[in-house]
């Protein structure tokens, strides 16, 4: 997948922003202000940080070893996700929809509700 690929992707999630609040390098996607998505533009291979289940999370790290705790994050709720050629574009996409619901989730109801509606 690359960087386009996933700007794309997360862009056509509904009520999602990017912007770069950090730097200019680190892309960061936001649902209802609540970022779901960091990607690093410049990254060779390239990396995007994306919320986790918990459990969810181990179990990938298990799995993967192109999917580690992230940087700078709760490594406890955040996975770096590199896309080095060894997971399949649909898992990625898998892994932005988690993380993007996840957020969701934990917005207010009155907020998700207006997301459905959308």
């Amino acid at each position: 997948m690359t960087v386009e690929e996933l700007r794309d992707y997360c862009l056509s999630k509904p009520a999602t922003t990017e912007s770069f609040p950090f730097d200019e390098t680190t892309l960061v996607f936001k649902v209802a202000g609540k970022v779901f998505a960091l990607l690093d533009i410049d990254g060779r291979p390239m990396s995007v940080n994306l919320k986790c289940d918990p459990e969810r999370a181990v179990e990938l790290r298990e799995l993967h070893a192109a999917i580690q705790p992230a940087f700078h994050m709760n490594k406890r709720h955040w996975n770096s996700v590199t896309s080095n050629g060894s997971l399949r574009d649909s898992l990625i996409r898998e892994l932005i929809d988690h993380s993007y619901e996840r957020v969701v989730a934990g917005l207010p109801k009155a907020v998700r509700a207006s997301l459905a509606d959308a």
